[in-house]
């Protein structure tokens, strides 16, 4: 999925002549704390709701009380996970998306990407979820889906963290199988560290209530 098929029309932009003032009510009307800033039509960067507050006087407008604005984007044809990463990097809740000529086309959100991340990795789709403990050089994707499949189940996605201190890494698995005893017991019987398991009770249901939450409480 690329950026231009992720952009809200929810959240507009802000114009270098909007005072301060205008920028915060936004963001608290728009539940975002940044926002895009054009001027004559051009995108000149993003304004944050700290940046704002850090200003003694909010009546003035964004030019008065910013000569340097950050300037992140993604172009159109941006990928999902690199929208992900940029956001990560610049710790920011809104990124704009500009065309191939550094046009402002929109932005897309947080809130936006949580739906579709949530969508595209089958978190409603019923199923249980393993979290495997494994070393980075042990790791093997074609193995861990034979030991799936092997039990008459299917990976409906699949997540990896790492952490740059370790040379372990967790690969979580949803499932379509809702009972993953069996499953779990042929992992471990090949040696692997099943670290967390979320099936019957804590199954699809509870899931999807926590799921509902989170977008509830992003979206409030």
């Amino acid at each position: 999925m690329n950026a231009i098929d992720l952009i809200t029309y929810d959240i507009p932009p802000l114009v270098h002549s909007d005072s301060g003032e205008k920028a915060m009510n936004w963001m608290d009307e728009f539940k975002v704390s940044h926002l895009p800033v054009l001027k004559n039509g051009n995108y000149v960067g993003l304004v944050s709701e700290t940046d704002i507050l850090d200003k003694l006087d909010f009546s003035k407008n964004l030019d008065e009380l910013f000569q340097h604005l950050p300037r992140p984007y993604v172009n159109a044809e941006a990928h999902l996970f690199e929208i992900l990463s940029k956001i990560s990097e610049y710790k920011i809740s809104v990124m704009p998306i500009l065309d191939k000529d550094e046009k402002y086309i929109g932005c897309t959100n947080i809130f936006e990407l949580m739906t579709t991340i949530a969508n595209t990795a089958s978190i409603k789709e019923k199923g249980g979820i393993l979290v495997l403990e494994i070393n980075q050089s042990d790791y093997s994707m074609s193995q861990i889906a034979q030991i799936v499949e092997s039990n008459n189940a299917k990976i409906l996605s699949s997540t990896i963290l790492s952490d740059p201190s370790s040379t372990n890494m967790d690969v979580t698995l949803k499932i379509n199988q809702e009972d993953l005893t069996h499953i779990i017991r042929t992992f471990e019987r090949y040696d692997y560290t099943v670290k967390a398991e979320y099936q019957n009770g804590m199954g699809s249901d509870d899931l999807k209530w926590r799921y509902d939450a989170l977008m509830n409480y992003l979206k409030y």
